[in-house]
């Protein structure tokens, strides 16, 4: 029962916070918190919770903030005066805005921008000669390693020769052999003589 009061309840009251930003153009801001720990919340649009808190510290007196929280919002004040004397500076660097600057003022700003200019041009110096010495450097293991690819290649063209000329000796030999075994030689020569006597010759 007590939460389904707290939800009309609820609804009615930001309703009503509604209708008189609405109907009178008054700032309101509304935060409700249930009993579980929920959080509701309204705020008018034509304002943030943030501004009318600080309308209420103002006109009340009363701190809101510790300060832990006003020692942080002066650093973020101090960051944003900062950022916006570093946009100004950086516009002038560029050459923007300097009609309402002083002689000295320009004076301090050219010399800003000589140094900065020397700067760049001995990194870039810098730079090109750390390029160069790479350069030389892949250049060099460039020519190192053909030249340890060129002698692997040849010790192995050295070992394709000599596997084919122990090849071409090997079948060799075995041509040799394979015709002294067939055809021998022989030893001496001999003449078939006839059994019998010519019959011619005795006549």
């Amino acid at each position: 029962n007590r939460q389904v009061t707290y939800s009309k309840r609820r609804n009615g009251i930001i309703k009503k916070a509604k209708e008189i930003t609405v109907l009178c153009d008054a700032q309101v801001s509304l935060v409700i918190f249930a009993s579980s720990g929920k959080m509701h919340e309204y705020c008018s649009p034509s304002a943030s919770l943030i501004d009318i808190l600080e309308k209420y510290h103002k006109q009340s007196g009363k701190k809101l903030w510790d300060a832990k929280h006003e020692n942080l919002s002066n650093e973020i004040d101090r960051i944003k005066k900062e950022n916006d004397s570093m946009q100004i500076e950086l516009r002038h660097m560029k050459g923007e805005d300097i009609t309402s600057l002083h002689h000295k003022e320009l004076m301090a700003i050219e010399e800003a921008l000589e140094n900065g200019s020397a700067s760049v041009r001995e990194r870039q110096s810098e730079v090109m000669k750390m390029m160069k010495k790479n350069h030389t450097m892949l250049e060099d293991e460039n020519k190192r390693l053909n030249f340890v690819l060129n002698e692997q290649e040849m010790v192995i063209e050295g070992r394709e020769m000599e596997n084919a000329g122990y090849h071409n000796h090997h079948s060799q030999q075995r041509v040799r052999d394979y015709g002294q075994y067939q055809q021998p030689q022989v030893p001496f020569a001999f003449r078939v003589q006839p059994i019998q006597p010519n019959l011619q010759e005795r006549i």
